[in-house]
């Protein structure tokens, strides 16, 4: 018997479709990360990119749990000179220009560090409102809402 490794050939990518509206942030960064690496499918081969193309919409509707977590969470980054240490909050970030870098940022954070993650992480597809430009590959919707109950949040 032997074990079966993928080849970059034979792997078939589909295109996911994910609205993010009302979905807690760190199971849908989870979701992700799953279909990126293509660990949901018999074929994953830990060396090769056998994950999907994943397309995320309302990125800016996307929910924190917790006590205060969307004011507690800090986004730290270095500008490159001493005492160049920068912070903004989580709820800064939604609320700014760019609200889809709180979902990139989880999703990156839950991959492995290194070049096949990087270039499984450029399948990754985010947009701030409810409109994306990939309606040509024909995205299938998956419904992470549906998947458990726990992902979006109860009242």
């Amino acid at each position: 018997m032997k074990t079966y490794s993928a080849k970059p050939s034979e792997v078939e990518k589909k295109w996911l479709l994910i609205d993010a509206d009302g979905l807690v942030l760190g199971r849908l960064a989870s979701v992700i990360t799953i279909r990126l690496r293509g660990k949901h499918k018999a074929m994953y081969t830990p060396h090769i990119d056998t994950g999907d193309n994943v397309i995320v919409i309302n990125a800016d509707k996307v929910l924190l749990k917790g006590n205060e977590k969307v004011s507690k969470k800090i986004y730290y980054w270095h500008t490159g000179y001493p005492g160049g240490i920068k912070s903004r909050t989580a709820d800064k970030v939604l609320e700014g220009k760019h609200p889809e870098r709180v979902i990139e940022s989880a999703v990156r954070r839950m991959m492995p560090d290194g070049p096949l993650a990087r270039q499984q992480l450029s399948n990754l597809r985010i947009y701030a409102g409810g409109e994306h430009p990939h309606e040509a590959q024909k995205p299938e919707v998956l419904d992470v809402a549906g998947m458990n109950v726990k992902n979006t949040a109860r009242a």
